[in-house]
Formats: structure tokens, C-alpha cells, sequence
């Protein structure tokens, strides 16, 4: 993968456009008023955003309606640097006199700060890209559908799920995100627009001795309404097979604990690189300038280049450009292009994760654009990219990995997990596990957690699958920062193969 910007483009099957009542403020006039005041004030520094996010929130409980609530998140932000120190202010009021006090609170909050700042603030330069757009890859805007298809679409695939004996109460939401935001310098104009949707289905099963449940492997995407109907996911197939599997897993035998050979599915490991890799290469945190809600990080930056982070099959890119992702954008909120490149390469460690600030401070020449702020009255944070591990060229099917184990368990799915605040101790769950004898699998487990430490997990790393096994995962809501922010993101894996992880009986260890 390589680095590179982009120029004015749209993707996707839609038309294209921005939001008509986005569109329609009078965002450059805003900007102008901002930034001319800014500078008169004496900014060195002065950028400016227009947000407005939309979401909606659809949860239908054994197919009744139980909410449905809708938001709206919009306003201006003004950020500049005086004398080598931030200052930042946000209104809700969308005119240019509020756009020029805003630039003017930004000045003063900036003068205020110097006398504690004990570091100058210096951005990495990057190229001006003048007047640009950039829409996501949906073809249907969510917001456009009606709320009574939705639920009906819920209601539906509820009524699926509790037809089977085996299911006591059936879950169904979708969550969706409109984004439209409008950023400048004076030398980049970037206005962008990405949706997102996150659907989720879980079915219960309540019996004599207990209850147990079981969720949808489907990931939330950086995809229009299509997702649910049709394109990019085969919700009624997997839905058919819900019940069944569920079960099954009432019926299974606990995991007897010890070391296992793993195959762990995408729509396991996403998580498990969110955590301890995606996390772990932010630069901030390995820096120590960060430490909320995940800590730091244990792969300093005197281990660049130097740290074997996992075998030689383990190679990891991070993107901003990913089709559907859903920390894909056309350019970040600090004006830097979209791009790609490697975290890690043959198992070293060989990159991090940089905005401006950082890639000044530290000499990296230029940000490889990880800045975003979740809403116009917070400040941009460095933040997560699209962190991935990528698949064979020509590897192996799911089917051939499992016949390569001769004593093991196959992981699907996401549930609990805990992780340390270096990034580095970590145990993880999974919704569904099947044992694996001689190359087959042989019934689902119950009670199973691996743990392990971040480098000797990925170093026991044996095979990773081909494309065919490939599955874009991820969150809406990684947290970081103080006050706190949430961000999407996405992160791909194949099926992959490991040697002898150490696996616990979470039964046994809740005694």
C-alpha cells in the first residue's frame, strides 16, 4: 500500500450530491468572516468546519416498536494556533457575526492558554488541494426511506426468528448516520458526505436452566439502505440459520480449559485488532500524549522498524480510502488527503498512525490525515484509520485452514473482552465456537475466552485466508479523549490460523 492524496470525486451508485440543507448555508461566507478575523487577531493558524450529523435509531423488541428517536448535531468551529498554542471555539448559531466571535473566542481561549502551554504547537505542512468534494459509496440514502419500510423490514425478520421453537424474544435495531461537513484553511475547501448503518439482530432463548443468546455476524458499514436489502450482506440467509445454531449452543458441552490451535473468523478478530493494534499505533498514545478510555501503548516509538509485533504472514495497513469503510473519508478534518499504508509489514512493526501535530513533532514529514472530531463543538483528535490485516494473495479458504488443525476451535463473532492499558495483556470472547477434530468441525462449545499477550498472539500466527475470506468489520463507537469523542471505524481481516493459544472457561473462571 502507498500514500497518496486525491483529487475532486465522488463513488458510489447515487447522484452524488451533497445534502440540500446542507448545501444551502452559506458556508463560504461563514468561513470568510471566521478566518479573516482569525487572522486579524493574529492567528498564525486558523482552519474552520461546518458539521451538521444526523442519526436515527430504530429498536423493535419480539417485533413491537420499542424507539425510535431521531438527532441532529450541527453547528461551526473555529481552531487556530497563536504563538504556538490552540485555541478553539463552536457555535450553533450559523452567521457571520457568530462566525467571527467564535474566531475571536478561539484567539482569546489561545492567549489564556499560552502561559501553561509547555510545548509549541507546529502542524506538518501539506499540500493545498483548493475547492474539492467527496461523497461515500451508498447508493440509498437511509434518511430517505421511511420509518414505517424500516420497522416493517424489522418486524419481519423478528417474526422469522420467533417462529423457531427454540426462540423466546427476538432484538432488531438499525442505527444510521447522515455526515455532512464542510472544512477550510483558505487553501483547502474540502465539503464531504458519508452514511453509515449498523444493524443488529439477536435472538434469545430462554429454558428451564438457564438462558443463552445469539447475534447476526452482520458488521456495521459505510453503506445506504442497500445493505439491508439486498447488497453487500445476505441478512435472510443468515437469519434462516439463526435459530438453529442457537439451538445447538444450549446444547453444547463446556470448553475443558487449556491450549488450542484457533481459526478465528473476521467477524471475531476485527476486534481483537481494534484493540491490540489499532489502538497500540496511534502515535499520541505509544507518545504517552494520550491516555483516556484505552491508555497508552507498549509499542514505543524507539521500537519502530525494530519490534517483530507478529510472524512474517502478519502484515497490516492502515486506510482512509477503504470502499465502505467507515473511517473512510476524502480528506480528514485538518484538510490532509485520504491514504494508505502499513502499520505492518512481514510482522515489524513499521508505521503509526499521525495528524498534523504529531507528524511535525516527530519528523514523519507529513500526516497520513488521522484527524476527526465527532461533532462540531468538539476539537479534532488523531484518531483511528481503517486498520486491516490483510489477506493471502493466494491463501486458503476457511474450510482449508480448519482442515490444518488436528485439535482446535473455530471463533465467529464479537462479545465481552478486556484489554490493559499498555495495549499488550488481553482475553477475548466470541458469540459462537465449534470445536475442531482431525480437520472437521464437530459441534459448537460453550464457556470459551482466549487470552493471551499482543505479540505472542500474533506472533503464533501460522496463516492467514485468501481474499474469498476477507470481511470488513468494525464500531461506531470508539471512544477516546477528554471530553470524550466517538468515532467509526472499520477493520478488515481474513480467517486466520494460530498455534497454541492458552483458552479459559469463563464458567469456571466466574466461580
Amino acid at each position: 500500500m502507498h500514500a497518496g492524496g486525491i483529487g475532486s470525486w465522488n463513488v458510489g451508485d447515487h447522484d452524488g450530491r451533497i445534502d440540500a440543507e446542507f448545501a444551502a448555508l452559506p458556508l463560504r461566507n461563514l468561513a470568510d468572516a471566521a478566518l479573516a478575523n482569525a487572522r486579524a487577531l493574529g492567528a498564525d493558524h486558523a482552519d474552520f468546519r461546518v458539521e451538521r450529523v444526523r442519526g436515527q435509531r430504530i429498536a423493535l423488541s419480539d417485533g413491537k416498536l420499542e424507539s425510535l428517536f431521531d438527532a441532529d448535531d450541527s453547528g461551526l468551529a473555529v481552531r487556530v494556533i497563536v504563538n504556538g498554542t490552540w485555541g478553539f471555539a463552536a457555535t450553533v448559531d450559523m452567521t457571520p457575526e457568530a462566525a467571527r466571535e467564535a474566531a475571536r473566542h478561539a484567539v482569546e481561549v489561545a492567549k489564556v492558554a499560552a502561559a501553561m502551554n509547555t510545548e509549541r504547537i507546529d502542524l506538518a505542512p501539506e499540500p493545498a488541494y483548493g475547492d474539492v468534494t467527496w461523497v461515500s459509496a451508498y447508493e440509498v440514502d437511509p434518511f430517505a426511506v421511511s420509518p414505517r419500510e424500516k420497522v416493517d423490514l424489522l418486524a419481519g425478520w423478528s417474526a422469522g426468528l420467533l417462529a423457531h421453537p427454540a426462540v423466546s424474544h427476538a432484538d432488531a435495531s438499525v442505527y444510521q448516520v447522515k455526515e455532512c461537513k464542510f472544512y477550510t484553511d483558505g487553501s483547502t475547501t474540502t465539503t464531504q458526505q458519508r452514511v453509515r448503518l449498523h444493524p443488529e439482530l439477536t435472538a434469545t432463548a430462554v429454558t428451564e436452566t438457564g438462558f443463552d443468546d445469539m447475534r447476526t455476524l452482520a458488521p456495521p458499514a459505510g453503506r445506504g439502505w442497500e445493505y439491508l436489502t439486498g447488497t453487500g450482506w445476505d441478512f435472510p440467509g443468515e437469519l434462516a440459520e439463526l435459530p438453529e445454531l442457537l439451538a445447538a449452543k444450549l446444547k453444547a458441552p463446556s470448553v475443558e480449559a487449556g491450549r488450542y490451535d484457533l481459526v478465528v473468523d473476521p467477524s471475531n478478530l476485527w476486534l481483537t485488532i481494534h484493540e491490540s493494534i489499532g489502538h497500540a499505533t496511534e502515535l499520541d498514545r505509544a507518545l504517552g500524549y494520550e491516555a483516556a478510555y484505552a491508555g497508552t501503548s507498549f509499542a514505543t516509538l524507539d521500537k519502530l522498524n525494530s519490534l517483530q509485533y507478529g510472524s512474517p504472514v502478519m502484515n497490516v495497513t492502515a486506510d482512509r480510502t477503504a470502499v465502505h469503510g467507515l473511517a473512510t473519508v476524502g480528506y480528514d478534518d485538518e484538510g490532509v488527503a485520504a491514504q494508505s499504508w502499513r502499520l505492518i509489514r512481514d510482522g515489524v512493526l513499521v508505521g503509526y498512525q499521525l495528524d498534523r501535530r504529531m507528524a511535525q513533532l516527530k519528523g514523519f514529514g507529513r500526516s497520513n490525515g488521522c484527524a476527526f472530531a465527532d461533532s462540531p463543538g468538539h476539537m479534532p483528535l488523531q484518531r483511528m484509520a481503517n486498520v486491516s490485516l490483510e489477506a493471502a494473495a493466494n491463501g486458503p479458504n476457511t474450510a482449508e485452514l480448519i482442515a490444518g488443525v488436528d485439535d482446535g476451535i473455530y471463533v465467529l463473532g464479537d462479545k465481552s473482552w478486556s484489554i490493559d492499558m499498555q495495549r499488550y495483556n488481553f482475553q477475548f470472547t466470541g458469540q459462537r465456537f465449534f470445536r475442531i477434530r482431525s480437520g472437521r468441525l464437530d459441534g459448537q462449545l460453550r464457556d470459551v475466552a482466549y487470552q493471551a499477550t499482543t505479540t505472542d498472539f500474533w506472533n503464533s500466527m501460522e496463516a492467514v485466508g485468501g481474499p474469498q475470506t476477507y470481511v470488513l468489520g468494525g464500531a461506531f463507537n470508539c471512544g477516546k479523549g477528554q471530553p470524550g469523542q466517538v468515532a467509526p471505524v472499520s477493520h478488515g481481516a481474513p480467517a486466520a490460523l494460530f498455534r497454541q493459544v492458552r483458552i479459559l472457561n469463563t464458567a469456571e473462571e466466574g466461580k
